[in-house]
């Protein structure tokens, strides 16, 4: 009797076991099917957000989740556009170093200072070839092969780890107030002793006309950034006042060590000293720059003719007659003058190994913007923030700190579509002085040898890559702190504290690369 009692209690306690077992292997299996679930939600881009960071932000806040900016994207391709950015008074470079140094990936990231190959050398980037034609089938094919090869020759394994800015006309241009030209009674400078003849003019006949000799012929920023136009002259490959890579000597070489540049720097160094150069050139910060352009004190400069709406209306509160044009490239006995082009190969986009599980919705963001049947809201964006319509047609409102900022990942122009931009961005009495000055500098410029060239060839010499010795050797010559002769100086220690190996390594890639 007592067997069977025992016999019964065993087997309920085994049967407790198995429905307990049942029940959890019950719960289980849900768990794993909601998992399931979520992993195909955030696949199929239902529930996605993606981060995108960049810096250089124009004027604006960063839309919240609620911007009627992100609703669209969202509602269009199932992911949330999060935008991040360097904070205040930050340096762009440092910070998105410090970023990756702490492992703080975003999804997919903008790259500056070289750091798209510090992630490329240790793992810490994505390859997209397979990626890119399955969730980015418009950027796949809206870049050219050309592009591409250029991107695959910059790893180490043949592999495509970011995508391209690609950008088919001249980005930049010299840029001449011709109200001023006008004022002094001068035609438009066709040699060099002619441009130092206006610049002359400019500083002493009062061509902004408000009786004040506060006028500056020309000007650049710290660090001699953005006067690439006092280099141009002289045949210098120059990019925002870094020197780059062309043919000199019969070979691809750097154009900070070239008897180009040498000259160059001797002509900028006489500017400086008959005060036609903005003694403030190596101090002044971007803003401060963008001011005294603004405020009608800058007479020639240079810059990027697609963004000169806000400044050209600036200046028009002070001088309603300003009006801007392009400058042939003035000729100098013994050199051919030009402007630096770079058409394709710097890094525009690249996703983090690290954000690899999100990289699908990433690249279908990217997507949205390289979509050509998204070209209209990307170029105006939202009704009563981005634009407004007048007489049926859409016009583009300008920017403000109040307002949030237009998101966009698009950087790809050819021709057309920057004709589109110019009748789109510009009203009609801008139009057709905008693409003057294009017209202008397409006859100038060049695509030099460097374009696309890849930053592993600084590894292991940053210094050579940061540009920190010619900088202070630019400076303390123009300045008059050294005397020109110096620059025979720079030169020999240039070779010395790595040139001589990077230049090695560049000649080696443009045999490849061409």
């Amino acid at each position: 009797m007592r067997r069977n009692y025992y016999f019964l209690l065993f087997s309920v306690w085994i049967l407790f076991l198995l429905l307990f077992t049942a029940c959890s292997n019950s719960e289980d299996t849900a768990s794993q099917d909601e998992e399931s679930d979520e992993v195909e939600t955030e696949d199929n881009g239902e529930s996605a957000t993606v981060s995108v960071f960049k810096s250089h932000l124009g004027k604006g806040t960063i839309p919240d989740s609620e911007d009627p900016h992100v609703q669209y994207i969202k509602e269009a391709t199932g992911v949330e556009y999060e935008l991040k950015s360097t904070p205040p008074g930050s340096e762009p470079a440092e910070y998105i170093n410090l970023m990756i140094a702490s492992e703080d990936f975003p999804d997919i990231l903008r790259p500056i200072g070289g750091v798209e190959q510090t992630l490329i050398d240790q793992g810490g980037a994505l390859p997209l070839d397979d990626l890119l034609p399955e969730y980015a089938p418009n950027v796949w094919e809206r870049v050219p092969e050309e592009a591409w090869n250029i991107v695959r020759s910059a790893s180490p394994d043949g592999k495509i780890y970011y995508v391209p800015k690609v950008y088919l006309i001249p980005e930049r241009a010299a840029l001449l107030r011709q109200d001023w030209l006008d004022a002094v009674d001068m035609d438009m400078p066709e040699t060099l002793d002619e441009y130092k003849d206006m610049l002359i003019a400019f500083r002493d006949q009062d061509p902004n006309g408000n009786g004040e000799q506060d006028e500056l012929p020309t000007t650049g920023r710290e660090f001699g950034r953005w006067m690439d136009h006092l280099f141009a002259m002289f045949g210098i490959a120059m990019w925002e006042g870094f020197p780059e890579w062309d043919i000199y000597d019969g070979e691809i070489n750097y154009a900070g060590t070239s008897e180009n540049m040498k000259a160059a720097i001797a002509f900028i160094r006489e500017l400086y000293e008959e005060e036609l150069l903005d003694n403030e050139t190596f101090l002044n910060k971007g803003d401060v720059w963008t001011a005294k352009i603004n405020n009608n004190l800058v007479g020639s400069w240079y810059h990027l003719p697609a963004n000169l709406h806000d400044r050209y209306i600036a200046m028009k509160e002070g001088a309603p007659d300003a009006y801007v044009v392009g400058m042939p490239l003035p000729e100098v006995d013994g050199f051919d003058g030009y402007i630096t082009q770079k058409s394709m190969g710097e890094p525009e986009w690249m996703i983090p190994a690290a954000s690899e599980d999100n990289a699908a919705n990433a690249l279908k963001l990217l997507d949205f913007f390289y979509d050509p049947e998204n070209a209209d809201f990307v170029q105006y964006g939202i009704e009563g923030v981005q634009h407004e319509v007048v007489d049926g047609e859409k016009v583009l409102l300008s920017s403000s700190d109040e307002k949030p900022i237009a998101l966009g990942m698009l950087n790809l122009t050819t021709e057309e579509s920057m004709e589109i931009r110019i009748e789109n961005s510009f009203p009609e009495d801008e139009q057709d002085m905008v693409r003057d000055i294009f017209d202008v500098s397409k006859e100038d410029a060049r695509r030099i040898a460097g374009d696309g060239l890849p930053s592993t060839v600084y590894d292991g010499y940053p210094d050579i890559q940061s540009h920190k010795l010619f900088q202070e050797y630019l400076t303390k010559i123009v300045i008059g702190e050294w005397p020109i002769d110096r620059f025979d100086e720079f030169v020999e220690q240039w070779y010395q504290s790595g040139g001589e190996e990077v230049t090695q390594r560049v000649q080696e890639w443009y045999e490849t690369a061409k």
